[in-house]
């Protein structure tokens, strides 16, 4: 499962300090969502048309080493990667938000997006979360990924007494 990362991770706005510095926020939910997909046993990519310090120290906090920013083809990254694991696109899946999102929302097996996203981006997606961007919209596409794989009890599980 591969995840855009402004809109979809963030809230989508642009924090830039006077020095020029960029600042993103991450909810928790989000982060843990990711970590439980992970313990699940999947795959997971980050794929952002912008570069950030930021993200980088995100997806190092989260364990997730591959990560891909500043692209401007997100296919080419998610065919290289996809191929290096050796996946069928059908088996991967992918949430994004935009318009650059769309060539490998429309190409994987399961495609996601936010509320917020354009409605030429939402009428090509599987799944439009209820939840926005930034805010457990990934968290909840992780769940949904879960329920459906029939792992979202034990995820829960380990959580309990």
């Amino acid at each position: 499962m591969a995840f855009d990362v402004d809109g979809v991770l963030t809230d989508g706005t642009l924090y830039l300090t006077d020095a020029g510095a960029e600042l993103k926020a991450f909810h928790a939910l989000d982060g843990l969502g990711l970590k439980l997909l992970q313990g699940a046993g999947l795959e997971l990519a980050l794929i952002s048309g912008r570069r950030s310090n930021a993200v980088a120290a995100r997806a190092a906090g989260l364990g997730i080493a591959r990560l891909f920013q500043g692209v401007e083809d997100k296919l080419a990254v998610f065919e290289r990667v996809r191929g290096e694991l050796g996946f069928d696109a059908r088996a991967c899946g992918f949430m994004g938000d935009d318009l650059p999102d769309l060539p490998v929302l429309t190409r994987c097996g399961f495609a996601a997006a936010v509320p917020e996203a354009p409605e030429p981006v939402r009428a090509r997606v599987h799944y439009v979360s209820r939840t926005p961007g930034g805010r457990g919209a990934a968290r909840e596409v992780c769940d949904l990924i879960l329920r459906a794989q029939g792992a979202l009890d034990a995820a829960v599980a380990r959580y309990l007494a």
